[in-house]
């Protein structure tokens, strides 16, 4: 059942209340009433913690802060914390969410982001309240996994704790997440003709292990001013390997074997301040994150009579960093009507050291110059937004922001280039409330793209046999996009919400050819359009009490020319369609339910100068489990995974000199990695 209340429409109320946010203003000024969810609203599914309660919240999913963009810039993410946006990024609103103890959740508000007022905020929106329960409460998971080719995985486990007393309150959590993947199969190989050059039996295997350690402290007085603290330390340590035996037409039997690893550390540090300040409220936010990478890649192989022996090692070791200052000032000039400025200046650093080796017949590894693979490249980016936000009824809401981003890019070391650019940017949001039952909500962006540090880099892909020029010319791309939201509440039957999009991209980043190879560049425009649907159906009106269908879909197309045959064709690489679907049936009147999952996803193909790929998976990844929700108190979950056998397939086409020239081959793989048990617990104290 859900219990609506009102809730406040402005970024200074939300930001006020250290625990709660006013509740009548929002009725009074925009007629904004939110569906409230208790935690018995979903005892059906016995959760454990705020982010598993949320996740069940009917045609809603959630959108963390942490896109992989840099700096904080307008409110990302559709989720808040006791009115409040989460200072963080790898540390973020999810991981924060996951840390929360189901006894320490008051209620679950879902809103309009524009009735909040908080800049960026539109579409759905969650606001999580929490209540002190007094004393230490905890959260933990332990998993196991059994699959084929892989030893089983028994460290698949987390901790959490919280707690508080007065005005300061606490959590902490200690997480090991190892992966585990392996597939095997054929692979082929044949000239333009068709005709068979190479059989390939192939095995391929991931093992990873990570770890972390998060913590946030908050501290709330009675006066009204808030801070927080959040920091994460974490390690992670993939390897991989790919061990081939080759099989040449008219040729000795051969060995191939790549192993890939990689070492990477990573800490961040964020905190927040706000307080009363004049007619409004001041917010302060700033974030700290460095990360170091070091990889190792190698190929060696030959025939089994020792012939044509070859080895290939590429080293790189890469330092990031990101430091953040911003600050927030808003008021409330008016029932109705929110004003806020903000200010954020941010440096961002990459800075990369490669070695590439190679070696024929035995002989020693020898140095082979990899022009503009040891750089650093380097971010000053500031950005000035004023937003306004008002009711302009009852039902209908409004928020504009205008802005502007300016940014130094400078490289050293191979290469050597500083340049400046200043872009406006900003966005438009209208919120109409149709009937108590129906939601739109159509926005428009003047958005302005972050390039990815690695663009600028040369790097090698051994495996693969390929690589990518660094490109020290490559500009932002600058996007012009328009979205529909429809948010629907079919009550007993559940919810759905469906978002449609179009995008005019200008300077979009793509490969183009760079010297005698290709990289990252900018082509002069491009377009995409695709549609979102998040949609919840319940089933007891059919006499399935406990029965309900969750959905995700997406669906992407796009167009952009080729900058080798000047043909229109989809971005490189782009989604053309990911779904999940979950089916689960509680069974009423015990502690058990069942269900089956399903996932499936189709992206483009990947065009480079002398070659395209294109790779997937078919038919769909399944899974079934059956669950008790209370197993001496815990609840445990027994999973069958990859019931439909999935396979990897992967094919690619290389062409001489590039793609306006003769097909040279084909090859085409497909590998089986079987099923997958996984049995957990979980529970709180």
């Amino acid at each position: 059942m859900k219990h609506p209340v009102p809730i406040c429409a402005s970024v200074f109320l939300a930001l006020a209340a250290p625990n709660a946010i006013a509740a009548e203003a929002v009725e009074a000024n925009t007629g904004e009433t939110p569906t409230v969810y208790i935690p018995e609203n979903f005892a059906q599914f016995a959760p454990r913690t705020a982010l598993e309660m949320v996740e069940r919240i009917p045609g809603f999913s959630i959108d963390d802060d942490d896109d992989g963009s840099r700096g904080f810039g307008q409110a990302t993410g559709n989720v808040l914390i006791n009115g409040q946006r989460v200072s963080g990024k790898s540390n973020g609103a999810e991981s924060a969410l996951g840390r929360i103890a189901i006894a320490n959740v008051a209620r679950v508000e879902l809103l309009d982001g524009t009735a909040l007022g908080i800049p960026g905020l539109s579409g759905q929106v969650v606001n999580v309240i929490t209540r002190e329960t007094g004393g230490v409460s905890g959260t933990w998971h332990w998993k196991g996994r059994v699959r084929e080719n892989l030893p089983p995985t028994y460290n698949d486990m987390a901790l959490s704790l919280s707690g508080g007393k007065g005005a300061v309150s606490w959590t902490v959590e200690a997480e090991s997440a190892p992966e585990r993947g392996a597939d095997a199969g054929p692979e082929r190989i044949t000239d333009a003709t068709g005709a068979l050059i190479e059989t390939r039996k192939e095995d391929y295997t991931h093992a990873a292990e990570y770890a972390s350690l998060a913590g946030s402290l908050a501290w709330k007085p009675v006066g009204g001013n808030i801070a927080n603290f959040s920091a994460k330390i974490g390690t992670y340590e993939p390897d991989d390997k790919e061990i081939s035996k080759l099989f040449p037409v008219g040729g000795l039997e051969g060995r191939r074997l790549f192993q890939g690893s990689e070492d990477e550390k990573t800490v961040e540090l964020s905190a927040d301040y706000a307080f009363d300040l004049g007619p409004g409220r001041l917010k302060t936010i700033t974030l700290a994150r460095r990360e170091e990478s070091p990889t190792t890649d190698r190929v060696r192989g030959g025939n089994l009579d020792g012939a044509n022996a070859f080895d290939s090692l590429f080293n790189q070791t890469v330092y990031e960093g990101e430091y953040i200052l911003r600050g927030e000032y808003a008021w409330v000039p008016a029932p109705g009507r929110d004003w806020q400025v903000s200010l954020e200046g941010a440096f961002n650093f990459l800075e990369a050291q490669s070695q590439l080796f190679a070696s024929e017949g035995g002989a020693p590894l020898a140095e082979i110059f990899l022009p503009n693979a040891n750089s650093r490249v380097e971010e000053q980016r500031g950005e000035l937004t004023v937003t306004h936000g008002r009711a302009l009824s009852k039902s209908v809401s409004l928020q504009v922001s205008l802005g502007a981003e300016m940014s130094e890019l400078s490289q050293t070391g191979d290469a050597e280039n500083v340049r400046t650019f200043t872009r406006p940017k900003g966005f438009a949001s209208l919120s109409w409330q149709v009937d108590p039952s129906l939601k739109l909500v159509t926005r428009l962006d003047r958005e302005v793209g972050q390039l990815d540090f690695f663009d600028f880099i040369s790097s090698v892909n051994l495996n693969q046999g390929n690589g990518s020029q660094g490109n020290s010319d490559i500009v932002p791309e600058q996007v012009w996009k328009i979205s529909v939201s429809a948010e629907k509440d079919f009550h007993d039957w559940g919810a759905a919400t469906l978002t449609m999009f179009g995008s005019d991209i200008e300077d979009i980043v793509d490969r183009v050819p760079i010297g005698t190879g290709d990289g990252p560049g900018n082509l002069d425009s491009a377009w995409r359009v695709g549609a979102d649907l998040d949609a919840t159906v319940k089933f007891a009106k059919l006499g399935l009490t406990g029965t309900q269908l969750t959905f995700h879909g997406e669906w992407r197309d796009s167009r952009v020319a080729d900058p080798l045959t000047g043909v229109d064709r989809p971005i490189n690489g782009d989604t053309i369609y990911s779904l999940n679907a979950e089916l689960r049936r509680d069974i009423p009147e015990t502690d058990w339910a069942v269900g089956i999952f399903l996932e499936s996803y189709n992206e483009n193909k990947v065009y480079r100068l002398d070659e395209v790929t294109h790779q997937g998976n078919q038919p769909a990844f399944s899974y079934v489990y059956v669950e008790n929700k209370d197993l001496l108190g815990m609840t445990g979950t027994l999973t069958l995974g990859n019931i439909l056998n999935q396979h990897d397939w992967y094919w690619r086409e290389t062409y001489a000199p590039n793609r306006l020239g003769a097909l040279l081959t084909r090859e085409a793989r497909s590998r089986d990695f079987g099923p997958i048990v996984s049995f957990k617990l979980k529970g709180t104290f």
